[in-house]
């Protein structure tokens, strides 16, 4: 903390503290689609929606019900959350009788047999995505593969590096410096990550379908040939 401490002084004191301001900010999160009896769909990404391989915004992750919606970044929180709502009043346009379980915990789902791997298609690239769940299904199971996450991103404003780069007077690049600050951040991350889940990762209350086990072996993972 002192070196931060120290840096964000000379920043002030050279009047750079603005610089601090306008980073990008973008959302990732997922839904879980449910069907009109609560039970975790077993349609395909709807088409209204898109390519899930290759639309930029709304695609799935895990599971074919599991879609994914995405913000490009922006410089304001207000603009990001903004774009993530419109994303949601298109989807819900699309979803015909289905809609999004809001939690984060999946439910309605009925073992490992239930939850339809993602599929993106033909090509190369969709095959391999898919395959690649079925690998996550035999090293963890489907069922873990369900609970729907958000993500933050974020990316430190450009005009930033050359002067964090000049207060700390370090001797590398400025590309190597900017890669090697952010690895720093990373393990800020890694170190104090317990403390991340332990204050947001707990769930209230869990549906007992979550704790069904799969009633046989998952299938073989299917051959690229």
């Amino acid at each position: 903390m002192t070196q931060l401490n120290t840096i964000l002084a000379k920043l002030s004191e050279q009047g750079l503290q603005s610089l601090l301001c306008g980073g990008l900010k973008g959302i990732e999160k997922e839904s879980l689609r449910l069907n009109q009896q609560g039970l975790i769909a077993q349609t395909q990404h709807p088409i209204g929606l898109g390519s899930a391989l290759t639309h930029p915004f709304i695609t799935t992750d895990y599971s074919e019900a599991l879609i994914e919606l995405i913000t490009p970044p922006f410089a304001e929180t207000t603009t990001s959350l903004a774009y993530l709502a419109k994303i949601h009043q298109f989807v819900y346009q699309h979803l015909n009788d289905e809609f999004l379980l809001a939690s984060s915990m999946p439910c309605g789902i009925d073992g490992d047999d239930s939850i339809r791997i993602a599929e993106y298609g033909n090509s190369n690239i969709g095959r391999m995505k898919h395959i690649y769940r079925h690998g996550l299904a035999h090293r963890y199971g489907k069922t873990m593969q369900v609970i729907a996450g958000i993500h933050f991103n974020y990316s430190v404003p450009e005009a930033l590096w050359p002067e964090l780069q000049k207060l700390t007077s370090s001797p590398l690049t400025l590309a190597d410096f900017t890669a090697s600050t952010y690895f720093g951040l990373v393990r800020n991350f890694q170190r104090i990550g317990w403390l991340i889940l332990y204050l947001f990762g707990a769930s209230p209350a869990l549906c007992k379908s979550f704790f069904q086990r799969p009633t046989r072996i998952a299938q073989p993972i299917p051959s690229l040939r």
